[in-house]
């Protein structure tokens, strides 16, 4: 019987009658009979771990955010966009791509902003149905107070953690499945962003 929790992982692979010493690396996972390529112990391990920490780290940085300035970390984020965007403006669809959120997702974000002066919306002089987000001065003047403890909350929390090597390793790593999900659809090409994801 599967333990509880380890839907990814085939219930036969909890026996221990038969059990065979792991497969070396570079083995192709094996599959059951319906093609399901189940997680071993290993991978299983892997997941959790990738999973949870993605998860506590961005729970981290937008706590940090919003105690500290009262902004959260999607709101920064597209904040960043718009300020290191050509007269700190964008397009509605372009904020969405760069911020990879939904197009829904970036108007209600930028309607709050707006509540707050941070962002203003204007109509596209060449698109008459579309909008341009615009970062307001006060808009700027909140990021600029916001990210010296953002930074810092990103320096201490994951870069001092890792060595070097690590670093460089995280990078890469990063940056192959960014590149993946980019070829596979599933991320639309970033303005800014180039080949690989750049600082937070």
């Amino acid at each position: 019987m599967a333990r509880p929790g380890t839907l990814l992982q085939h219930a036969d692979d909890e026996s221990t009658e038969g059990a065979t010493a792991p497969a070396p690396p570079g083995t192709p996972p094996r599959a059951t009979p319906d093609g399901t390529r189940w997680l071993d112990d290993d991978e299983q391990v892997t997941w959790r771990v990738f999973l949870s920490t993605t998860q506590l780290l961005l729970d981290r940085f937008d706590r940090q955010l919003q105690h500290d300035s009262g902004i959260v970390l999607t709101y920064y984020e597209m904040l960043v966009r718009l300020s290191e965007a050509p007269e700190r403006s964008l397009r509605m669809s372009e904020l969405a791509e760069s911020s990879l959120a939904s197009r829904s997702r970036v108007s209600h974000a930028v309607a709050r902003m707006e509540e707050r002066g941070w962002v203003q919306r204007r109509s596209c002089p060449t698109d008459g149905r579309g909008f341009i987000a615009v970062l307001t001065e006060e808009g700027m003047q909140a990021l600029r107070a916001a990210a010296p403890g953002h930074v810092e909350t990103v320096r201490s929390t994951l870069f001092d953690q890792l060595s070097p090597t690590q670093l460089q390793q995280l990078r890469e790593i990063s940056t192959t499945l960014f590149e993946h999900l980019r070829r596979t659809g599933s991320v639309s090409p970033v303005p800014g962003l180039g080949s690989a994801p750049q600082g937070a």
